[in-house]
Parts: structure tokens; C-alpha cells; sequence
């Protein structure tokens, strides 16, 4: 069920000098903002060879993010984000072993414009974990 790691989310304060790090000391091609108020973030996609680099911050007062960086300031890893080639089926399976679905259980258009879901942390080993429908 579970395909390749799509990408690893960082929660980051000050999402200008964030991308700025990636690029000019790690050299990175870093993409340009955008604005995901469906999910309150702003999220910059760094690319690598084998995946991608997730750069969120919040947007606006209601973001979930901001409960992360209070209590996280300097930012950190969010969550990580695997592909699936059918979300409907991976969330049933996933239901069915007693996995819980974060929100209504249906799936949301991501940052790359495909269904995603999220899986509650205290599930997988404290990460909260993303499938995105490839």
C-alpha cells in the first residue's frame, strides 16, 4: 500500500530566511510561497533528487502550525508525507487496522493539488503522518 516518501514537512518561525538557508548554505533548488488557506499554512517545496522538502509556516492565527511552534519556537520536523496510489482504499485499510484519520476522514487537496489525509500521530510512533494520492 505505502509507495515512496513524497516529502518531510519542517515547521519553520520565518519561512523567508528557512528557504533562504536551503538555498544559498545547502545550494537547494527552493520553489516559491504558496498560500494553503484550505490548510492555514504557506509552504515553500525544496527539491531533491530522491524527494522533497516541505517548508510550512502558519497562515493567519488559526493555523494549526502555531501550536507547533509554541511549543517548538525554532521549528522542526512536522510530519512526513507517503504516496499512495489509492487515498479511499488506504484510508479503509488503514480504519480497519485502527488507524485514526485526523478531520472528517475525507480526503483534501494538498499543496500539490492531489488528495491528501492525515494519520494521528499517536498511531505511528509520534509522527504524524500524510498520504498524498499519486
Amino acid at each position: 500500500m505505502i509507495g515512496r516518501l513524497n516529502h518531510v514537512a519542517i515547521a519553520v518561525p520565518d519561512l523567508k530566511a528557512a528557504a533562504e538557508q536551503y538555498r544559498g548554505a545547502l545550494g537547494a533548488e527552493v520553489g516559491a510561497p504558496q498560500d494553503e488557506p484550505d490548510h492555514g499554512v504557506t509552504v515553500i517545496f525544496i527539491t531533491l533528487p530522491n524527494t522533497k522538502i516541505e517548508l510550512l509556516c502558519p497562515l493567519g492565527k488559526d493555523s494549526p502550525i502555531n501550536g507547533f511552534l509554541e511549543k517548538n519556537p525554532s521549528g522542526g520536523i512536522h510530519h512526513i508525507c507517503y504516496e499512495v496510489d489509492d487515498i479511499l482504499a488506504a484510508r479503509d485499510h488503514l480504519k480497519g487496522t485502527g488507524a485514526r484519520v485526523l478531520g472528517s476522514a475525507e480526503p483534501r487537496i494538498g499543496a500539490h493539488g492531489k488528495p491528501v489525509l492525515f494519520l494521528h500521530p499517536k498511531d505511528f510512533n509520534g509522527c504524524l503522518v500524510e498520504l498524498e494520492q499519486v
